[in-house]
């Protein structure tokens, strides 16, 4: 459980310090460079993906709560959405006017949805931890950035486009979920 706690705090350690540390971050980037910062910033999350896959892997989880059978459909809902959201993220959707942030929402979502499923400490660890970083994070961003500006909405077919994209990324998320995971998708 050591690993897989050492990645989440990793991971949400390194996105903390553009929105809780900036001068460190500035501090980096004058002695790194740019590239040097981003460079240091993608190596630090890499390695907490490894600490965290293989944490999940390694750790023997412990039975916490009994999730109850009939949130197994919210919870595979909410995880469609969640994907949505992520996708949304980097294109125009009419979800943007709605949701300001609509990548650490989908993170908090997509913990939210795992631990209605799942009731055991590992997955207490990762989803439960991921999700309360990604409402810190917004908390913190929206302080840093003040108003929010919305932007324009896209035509219907652009956003027919983003749903085809999320869709796509929720089948390979399907396909990839039993190497990541050690377990498959259960509709």
């Amino acid at each position: 459980m050591l690993l897989l706690t050492l990645g989440v705090l990793l991971f949400a350690g390194v996105h903390f310090i553009p929105s809780l540390a900036p001068g460190l971050k500035n501090a980096w980037t004058g002695r790194l460079g740019e590239n040097g910062y981003k460079g240091v910033f993608s190596l630090l999350l890499l390695a907490s993906f490894g600490l965290m896959i293989g944490g999940w892997r390694s750790a023997e989880p412990s039975f916490l709560y009994a999730p109850p059978p009939l949130l197994h459909t919210p919870a595979l809902v909410l995880m469609m959405l969640a994907f949505l959201l992520f996708v949304v993220s980097n294109r125009a959707s009419r979800l943007r006017s709605i949701i300001r942030h609509p990548q650490l929402t989908g993170v908090a979502t997509w913990g939210a949805a795992h631990l209605m499923v799942n009731g055991d400490s590992r997955s207490l660890v990762l989803f439960g931890g991921l999700a309360a970083w990604a409402l810190v994070e917004i908390a913190a961003i929206n302080r840093r950035e003040g108003s929010w500006v919305k932007g324009e909405a896209p035509s219907l077919a652009y956003e027919g486009a983003t749903v085809a994209v999320a869709a796509v990324v929720i089948g390979v998320i399907v396909l990839v979920h039993p190497w990541l995971a050690g377990v498959p998708v259960r509709w």
